[in-house]
């Protein structure tokens, strides 16, 4: 029967997840119906949903794998490669970092897609649910009227006509046209249980959809997060950094692979419905409605009858009947009784509501309004619903491939890290390139050498005193020095250090500073000795 549907085409995906192979615990083939009630067919789909355990393992199985081959077969680094396989190292992370944005966007994509196919869902949904609570209300209000309104008004009029025969026979035909519209509206199916279901189903509908909706956001932003953090982590070489970025990758990790399996199950079982869904429609109302009014909604063809046309046709032609009665009761009887006008007036009343009910129940009950909801809420599953799932279930993949690259790339960079401080360690302290030893090699019993600044106001009292004679017999090689830095700032230059101990010449002074900093005298010569004269 659903070959003959022209309004709806299952898309080619629902045939394809349709198709996968569904099989219980002890792998028997299992029918692809949907059947969510039958236990086999639930096994299926539990069967499919176990892929994201299977994917979890064989991650993890991979990583210790990794964790092995880097302990066992670890090679000891260059001494003359200062940072090795670093380059490697970044862009592994680059691509990967790569790969989970791309991945985050198709997420973000079949989020919006799934939540938009649920809300159509869930809209056609409530739409149809007022629309059956609509046909609900009027069939029972118009029997209310009819059974307690009109009865009461023919029993009166009975008393007031009761020496009139022919006024008699009047009411007793209008009598019969009650006990018709009467029989033909109660013949109408109860759709309270169908009110109930499609009401029941919305609102769990809404439930699901919200916290679903917020986990796979709140997903999504966790990966992005674990992105930044490991550029972060790795341009600050922070151990504490790359613990805790390890930490929340394993969780992403589980999540990404959970929702890939939850999703994987739910595609599948959504598409089983999607193929066949009269089918499962008409299982699900037998109780309550025939094959041929649930036929008459689903498809709504002009082939097939409506068949509610002929309970309402007779309930019309009852009702103008009585009226026509009324009519000329009011106009015959009323001179003669008086007292009845009112009672005449009143069924008069009842009739025209009861009129305008049946015209509206008549519109309520064609099927073009209630085949609008149904082929609404079947376009938002099968269409944006399981293609937000697909894409959803791709993005699941691709996160769960890149982050278990991820967590290799950081256990990359911590080898690499504890590498290069095994370097720092090993440096000879004797080095006279090592900073280390540079500041080692300065003598600690020069810190009690006073600067000339510390003598600046004897030195400017003396500015004016001649220079003594030099001779070259004066000048004696010292076998340390110290450039001007440390003389007149404290702080020795350590560039010239490796020059220390090899007889180099001492340092020449230009004119200016000869000019600022004059010769020392005979008392700064005692106290200092000859290393540091000009």
């Amino acid at each position: 029967m659903a070959t003959a549907r022209l309004d709806y085409v299952a898309p080619w995906w629902t045939y394809w997840l349709h198709n996968f192979p569904h099989f219980d615990f002890i792998f028997q083939p299992v029918d692809n119906t949907f059947k969510p009630s039958d236990e086999n067919y639930q096994q299926s789909l539990i069967i499919l949903a176990c892929i994201g355990a299977i994917g979890l393992c064989l991650s993890l199985m991979v990583l210790v794998a990794y964790l092995l081959c880097m302990c066992c077969c670890r090679r000891d680094v260059d001494e003359d490669v200062k940072r090795p396989h670093t380059c490697c190292v970044t862009w592994a992370a680059v691509i990967t970092g790569l790969i989970i944005c791309s991945a985050v966007g198709v997420g973000f994509y079949g989020n919006s897609q799934t939540n938009d196919g649920m809300y159509q869902l869930t809209y056609s949904l409530y739409s149809a649910n007022r629309t059956l609570g609509a046909i609900n209300n009027l069939a029972s209000g118009s029997v209310g009227r009819v059974e307690t309104g009109l009865k009461r008004h023919l029993e009166r009029l009975d008393e007031i006509f009761a020496a009139r025969g022919d006024y008699l026979q009047a009411l007793r035909f209008m009598q019969l046209m009650v006990n018709n519209v009467l029989r033909e509206l109660t013949a109408l199916p109860d759709v309270n249980k169908a009110n109930t279901d499609l009401a029941s189903i919305a609102d769990q509908t809404v439930f699901v959809e919200y916290y679903r909706w917020l986990t796979y956001l709140l997903v999504l932003i966790l990966d992005l997060v674990i992105c930044l953090a490991l550029c972060l982590g790795m341009a600050k070489q922070s151990r504490w950094l790359l613990v805790t970025i390890m930490v929340f990758v394993l969780l992403s990790l589980t999540l990404s692979w959970a929702s890939l399996g939850g999703g994987t199950a739910t595609a599948v079982g959504t598409s089983d419905f999607c193929v066949a869904p009269d089918k499962f429609i008409v299982n699900q109302t037998k109780d309550f409605l025939t094959a041929d009014v649930a036929h008459y909604y689903l498809f709504c063809s002009p082939n097939l009858p409506n068949p509610f046309q002929q309970s309402l046709t007779i309930c019309q032609r009852s009702v103008t009947t009585m009226q026509i009665q009324i009519q000329g009761l009011l106009q015959f009887s009323v001179p003669v009784f008086p007292t009845a006008e009112r009672e005449l007036l009143g069924i008069q009343r009842l009739l025209n509501s009861t009129e305008f009910s049946l015209h509206q129940l008549t519109a309520l009950l064609d099927c073009h309004g209630l085949h609008k909801d149904y082929l609404d809420a079947l376009i938002g599953v099968c269409y944006d619903g399981v293609e937000g799932l697909l894409y959803l279930s791709l993005f699941s993949l691709l996160a769960a491939s890149a982050l278990s690259a991820m967590l290799c790339t950081i256990f990359r960079v911590w080898t690499l890290m504890g590498s290069r401080e095994k370097e720092y360690d090993d440096i000879d302290e004797e080095d006279p390139f090592n900073p280390q030893a540079r500041r080692l090699s300065y003598n600690p019993r020069r810190s009690d050498i006073h600067s000339f600044c510390s003598y600046s106001s004897s030195i400017g009292s003396q500015a004016g005193l001649p220079l003594p004679p030099q001779s070259a017999s004066n000048v004696l090689p010292a076998p340390e020095y110290m450039n001007q830095s440390m003389l007149f700032g404290g702080s020795p230059r350590y560039e010239n250090v490796p020059l220390i101990g090899q007889r180099s010449p001492p340092p020449s002074y230009s004119p200016s500073m000869k000019t600022t900093y004059p010769s020392m005298t005979e008392a700064q010569i005692r106290h200092f000795g000859t290393d540091f004269q000009v």
